[in-house]
């Protein structure tokens, strides 16, 4: 009977003793917690990115990992893909960023003379045009602003990567840290993925727990889908625009394929906004390369819009071309490249949200 006191002694001494709030009060708290939160995230804008860029590289992993579990413990999965990926890095370090770095110099320092060549060579094929009244001015004024225009535009972009240059090299330390942060917080989504679902599912009402997992497997489906077939679509737009550059005789034809790579994330506009650079070095060699170089852009939209884009990513962003070409418009209104980047995955987001309420929000009479 003693013991049995005592043990009741000690759990009533291990309850936590509870301060009772009104639910006002429980709100007012909430809400200065998030705007706590959101002030920490506008102070410290490093901490937001590696959030962000943590989640997505643990979203673009999730398939590998995945894989990879299939024949040996998760744990083991994690560290593999990472070593992959950490070789792959690697090896671009050693292989590919030299030569980049080689091509982005040249291309710097020979801007003007790309600019002269540009003057001097369409002129021919402008003249007709001149004549017949579609053109406004004489092709040697259109020819010579070009190229003015061009210059200036070499010299500034000269200045922003010394300037950039000298920032990432003063910055180095935070560039790192950032880096770091991004895996650790990979890392830890990848590992622990199964104790946060766990968490989530318990924080809500029992009645709703199916329709919750239900929309956690949707968020991981669309967003794990949209991120990877980004990534592929990329590298393989990347890939063939070196390949046929190089093979049409295009100067820095892996320079410009990487150019392209970065582009492509933009849906629509990138292939476009890739074909600039390339077109204009292209008229370097000769009107008819140029030709055949803007052909071979033209291909590779298609390839894009037509196979590659229904193939990888159909299944997420099954939704109107016109309703994602504006919703990139508006990412860029909003948040300018960066709102262009997150404008159609955050558009996949709300299309998982609204399929979700749509099938449960029920209005009473």
């Amino acid at each position: 009977m003693k013991q049995k006191k005592e043990r009741a002694d000690q759990a009533t001494r291990a309850r936590p003793t509870p301060i009772r709030i009104s639910k006002r009060t429980r709100n007012v708290l909430i809400a200065l917690g998030f705007a706590a939160l959101v002030l920490l995230m506008w102070a410290a804008p490093a901490v937001p990115v590696m959030l962000l860029g943590g989640f997505a590289l643990a979203m673009a992993l999730s398939f590998p990992v995945r894989w990879l579990s299939r024949l040996m413990p998760r744990v083991l999965a994690i560290v593999a893909t990472f070593a992959i990926l950490l070789g792959i890095c690697a090896l671009a370090l050693r292989f590919l960023v030299p030569t980049l770095m080689d091509q982005l110099t040249s291309v710097v320092s020979a801007a003007p003379e790309i600019a002269r060549e540009v003057r001097n060579t369409p002129p021919g094929v402008l003249r007709p045009l001149s004549k017949l009244g579609l053109m406004q001015g004489a092709p040697d004024q259109l020819m010579s602003r070009l190229s003015q225009d061009l210059v200036n535009l070499s010299q500034n972009l000269a200045q922003q990567a010394l300037g950039s240059l000298v920032r990432f090299v003063s910055g180095a330390f935070g560039v790192v840290l950032a880096i770091f942060g991004v895996l650790f917080v990979a890392v830890y989504l990848l590992a622990n993925v199964r104790r946060i679902k766990a968490t989530y599912l318990r924080a809500v009402p029992k009645r709703y727990r199916q329709d919750a997992r239900e929309l956690w497997d949707a968020f991981a489906f669309s967003l794990t889908r949209y991120l990877s077939g980004l990534a592929l679509d990329t590298f393989i737009q990347g890939a063939i625009s070196a390949v046929g550059l190089f093979l049409l005789g295009v100067p820095y034809a892996l320079l410009l394929g990487v150019w392209v790579s970065l582009t492509a994330i933009i849906p629509y506009l990138g292939a476009w906004l890739g074909a600039i650079p390339a077109v204009i070095v292209a008229f370097t060699v000769s009107p008819t390369t140029a030709l055949l170089t803007a052909l071979l852009y033209l291909v590779i939209q298609q390839l894009e819009g037509n196979i590659l884009q229904p193939a990888i990513q159909g299944k997420v962003l099954n939704m109107p071309s016109i309703l994602i070409f504006l919703a990139v418009i508006a990412g860029g209104q909003i948040a300018g490249l960066l709102g262009v980047i997150f404008a159609v995955p955050a558009l996949a987001v709300l299309k998982v949200l609204f399929d979700f309420f749509r099938a449960r929000l029920q209005a009473e009479d």
